[in-house]
């Protein structure tokens, strides 16, 4: 037998491939590649180039990683060329035993993407056996007076072979007497037979020695012998005769030791002991299933048959007569087959993970059925248990395929528990089943979702810097780092470059901290965009909104706007007619607190009074109103000590000092005041005042001009400016300029009537313009003194109109900081807190700036100087009426919603002046 080079070439030049139709149904698995090599092939010897068959480069072989897949390594691939080559000793008798044609069955298994080939290789027999004889010598009596054409069948020889390598013929030493013949058996197997030609005579010879030779048909034949030592016996005429030659049963493979088979009939007409026949099997040591009575001739079974081990026997039996004469016949036993052979499953290639991105279709493991039945009861069906979202594909007639059927999920089935059931089509049918675990493999297919769609923290202000505000939380079901969340922060409607001063969040975590201490006041609320996401590749990421309210603390007291100071510190003080009567309005102590809801709720206390019950105090308004009639023995000179507290816990408050003088006209407080001690130096005292003034005077006629100049640059409209201070002259103020409220301004005009005399006395000054009976006007002297003049025209001859006291506003109207909130002491607060605000930045403006105006300009003759009636321009209805907490001392018009509307009482000589305590007018 050649090796090496030779084998290779030889088998090279077997595989029986078809190559036009290969190139069209490489990728079905039904169609098998077929080689075909003799046994015995040395380890390493090439069976053919699987790759090329198949149809693969040797570029493709690392990628594709061809392999063979089997139950036992008979064969391996080259990983270089992709050869087959033989992996063990191929023994075909050992292998296939006597089956006619020897094939190998396996799979070539391709992965990238996952193919499985049937592989078919035909083990060819070669002449490696010698045919044996069981004994080596046989001895054969004859009587002498056998007749010639008697036939003996004489012992067999056994050859592993196959085909024509396997035993062909016996051949007999050259003799006289006998000849040899081959006889064949109904399994192919020969036997021979020896006749005798003539007859035999003891007395001239008593035994014979012949040689037999058994002889095989290989290239060049093999060949055994064995000896034959024929006795002639003395004369028994008559040889036992069996009923017939052959006897031919089938039997079930399940039956039961013990149960008999057949029994086989013979008879000799002789008598005596040559008519008494024994039976025996003439190759007893090799009779292993089977017994045989020797008298009865009754074959039982001795062992369990197996049909899939033996499917037939054939068995010599031989009749003895007691003369020694003999008589053979065979039995053929066919074993039938039973369906007592349960499927069996068996996976190979299977893999240890699946991605749960796989598409549907792809090739999953390759299954290969065993029953070891035949016929129907060999015949299986395979099928798949449960909902799983694979299936089976027949790819031939013992093996399937495993393939997805659906879309795998793994955050929702992490792992399949896969049985497949195999039944066979026997009756009854048998079935088995396999399970199987598929896990399957996470990909980042899921993005971070958040607990909440959205977040809303409420911090206090002042907090502790580095403090927690909240904490978000975000979960992906992914594995790893397709699951590993990290937090940002990726958007706020804070200034960047601030935003890492006020926040920060923790990546791990999702805590978010304060940077710094929050103010209310400067900062209500603002909102973050945190971000979470994932490690993946490519990353995922989901948005949540996180809005971060600062609520207020009661850090701020509450401010007083009025009454001011003067500017060295002391109070002012009003005049209140002496016929007052009870109810009417004196003042209005006006305050305001920076901080909101109840922390800004202002109510409004008499500490103390120099007649108590002579005055009341609105707790909500913060109204001053005279209680009682003025009586004799009360004094002309009230001094009020007032709180104001806020509703926060716990409350902070301010004072304020009321200064209230009785007197019909301003003249009868003039002699009063005058009584009092002069100042060391009047007129350097005088000259400040004035210098003060007119700083003042330039400071806010700069101011308005560069007001005038933004507006007019930001609404890029031709403004009036009204015209210039001059002596003299009058000055409106129209409602042509929309009013910008932004700037921290009451919404109201103010007329403005300046004047020029050579006097340090109060002149009463006309306007040099007629003006509407809607406008209001101030006017002053060249000192800087201002005092009211005019409603409108006809006001030099009419008296000023008494105050109004129904001056109280709806409830829509009404403010939300000192004012009353519904017309009574108690008041109620209110839920806009926009209003609150925008109320709150204009009064704080509004009344800053009067309370300057009225102690500088009103520095000539030590008195206030400034009265002014308010004329409202503004009319929105989403900003509160707040005109209620503004009062203006000096005048006893108040606001109301109509301008010029008055509650027609005239409080006899109240002009309602207002003086400086401490002056004296300088004449």
């Amino acid at each position: 037998m050649a090796s090496g080079a030779g084998d290779r070439g030889w088998a090279e030049r077997r595989p029986v491939l078809f190559p036009f139709l290969l190139s069209l149904f490489c990728p079905a698995l039904s169609e098998q590649i077929r080689y075909r090599i003799p046994e015995e092939l040395p380890e390493g010897s090439v069976v053919g180039n699987l790759a090329k068959d198949l149809g693969l480069s040797v570029g493709e072989l690392p990628t594709r990683k061809l392999r063979v897949s089997s139950e036992k390594p008979y064969f391996t691939v080259s990983a270089e060329r992709g050869e087959l080559l033989v992996g063990s000793r191929l023994d075909r008798e050992q292998i296939c035993g006597k089956k006619p044609v020897c094939a190998l069955e396996f799979e070539a298994v391709a992965e990238r993407p996952l193919n499985f080939y049937h592989v078919n290789v035909e083990i060819e027999d070669i002449n490696d056996h010698t045919p044996k004889f069981m004994q080596s010598s046989f001895e054969l009596q004859i009587s002498e007076s056998t007749k010639p054409e008697a036939r003996f069948i004489l012992g067999s020889a056994h050859d592993a072979d196959i085909g024509t390598n396997s035993l062909q013929n016996y051949q007999l030493s050259p003799n006289d007497h006998f000849l040899l013949v081959n006889k064949e058996k109904l399994d192919g197997s020969k036997y021979p037979e020896l006749v005798l030609k003539m007859p035999l005579d003891r007395e001239e010879q008593k035994s014979y020695h012949l040689t037999l030779t058994a002889l095989d048909g290989g290239d060049p034949p093999l060949s055994s012998t064995a000896q034959i030592h024929v006795l002639v016996a003395d004369a028994n005429d008559n040889p036992p005769v069996f009923s017939q030659e052959l006897y031919r049963v089938g039997i079930p493979e399940n039956v039961s030791p013990g149960t008999t088979v057949l029994r086989v009939m013979a008879t000799d007409l002789d008598e005596g002991v040559n008519a008494e026949i024994t039976f025996s099997f003439t190759e007893s040591g090799q009779i292993t299933q089977f017994d045989l009575n020797s008298t009865t001739g009754e074959i039982t079974i001795r062992n369990t048959l197996d049909f899939e081990g033996v499917k037939e026997y054939s068995i010599v039996l031989e009749a003895k007569d007691g003369g020694g004469m003999i008589a053979q016949c065979t039995v053929e036993i066919d074993v039938l087959d039973v369906n007592d052979n349960v499927p069996e499953v068996a996976f190979q290639s299977l893999p240890a993970l699946i991605m749960e991105d796989t598409s549907i279709g792809t090739y999953i493991a390759l299954l290969k059925i065993r029953d070891k039945d035949s016929g129907h009861n060999g015949e299986v069906i395979c099928k798949l248990e449960g909902d799983v979202p694979f299936k089976l594909l027949t790819s031939s007639k013992s093996t399937y395929k495993l393939v997805t059927d659906g879309v795998l999920d793994r955050e929702q089935t992490p792992e399949y528990n896969v049985t497949i059931t195999a039944t066979d089509k026997g009756k009854p049918p048998l079935s088995s089943s396999s399970s199987i675990t598929l896990h399957i493999g996470d990909v980042n297919d899921n993005a971070p979702v958040f607990q909440q769609s959205s977040y809303v923290v409420h911090v206090p202000e002042n907090n502790l810097p580095g403090a927690s505000l909240a904490q978000v939380s975000a979960s992906d079901p992914d594995l790893g780092p397709n699951g590993h969340v990290s937090y940002s922060i990726v958007a706020s409607d804070l200034e960047p470059r601030v935003l890492s001063s006020y926040v920060s969040v923790s990546a791990q975590s999702g805590v978010v901290f304060a940077q710094r201490a929050f103010d209310h006041e400067q900062l209500r609320a603002f909102e973050l965009t945190l971000q979470a996401r994932d490690q993946g590749s490519p990353a995922l990421s989901a948005n949540v909104s996180l809005r971060v309210l600062v609520g207020d603390r009661n850090d701020n007291a509450p401010r007083v706007l009025y009454p001011a100071l003067g500017p060295d510190g002391s109070a002012l003080f009003d005049t209140v007619p002496r016929a007052a009567q009870p109810g009417y309005l004196v003042t209005k102590v006006v305050a305001v607190d920076a901080d909101s809801g109840h922390n800004a709720w202002l109510s409004y206390h008499v500490l103390q009074a120099s007649e108590p019950g002579l005055f009341s105090l609105g707790l909500r308004t913060g109204e001053v109103r005279t209680a009682r009639a003025l009586g004799d023995r009360d004094a002309a000179r009230q001094r009020l000590l007032v709180a104001v507290r806020d509703g926060g816990q716990p409350p902070l408050s301010a004072t304020a000092t009321l200064l209230l003088v009785f007197a019909d006209s301003l003249q009868e407080v003039l002699p009063d005041l005058s009584d009092r001690p002069a100042s060391p130096d009047p007129q350097a005292e005088l000259q400040f005042y004035l210098v003060v003034a007119l700083a003042l005077i330039s400071v806010l006629f700069l101011i308005a001009v560069i007001l005038a100049v933004a507006l007019h640059l930001r609404r890029s409209s031709r403004l009036s400016t009204g015209g210039y201070f001059q002596p003299g002259l009058c000055v409106k103020s129209g409602p042509a300029v929309t009013p910008n409220y932004s700037e921290g301004t009451l919404p109201y005009s103010y007329n403005l009537c300046v004047a020029h005399t050579g006097k340090t006395e109060f002149n009463f000054l006309q306007c040099n313009e007629q003006l509407s009976s809607g406008q209001d006007i101030l006017c002053g002297d060249s000192s800087g003194a201002l005092f009211p003049l005019c409603n409108s025209s006809e006001s030099t001859s009419h008296p000023q109109a008494p105050p109004n006291t129904d001056w109280r506003f709806s409830q829509a109207q009404r403010p939300s900081t000192s004012g009353s909130q519904n017309g009574d002491e108690t008041g109620t607060w209110p839920n806009n807190q926009f209003d609150t605000e925008m109320l709150q930045a204009m009064i704080l403006a509004s009344a800053s700036e009067a309370a300057d105006g009225s102690s500088t300009l009103g520095g000539g003759a030590g008195t206030m100087g400034l009265s002014a009636r308010y004329g409202p321009q503004f009319t929105l209805q989403h900003v509160p009426d707040y005109r209620q907490n503004v009062y203006i001392p000096g005048s006893n018009a108040t606001l109301t919603n109509a301008a010029g509307k008055r509650d027609g009482k005239a409080p006899a000589g109240g002009n309602g002046n207002k003086k400086k305590s401490g002056k004296k007018e300088k004449k």
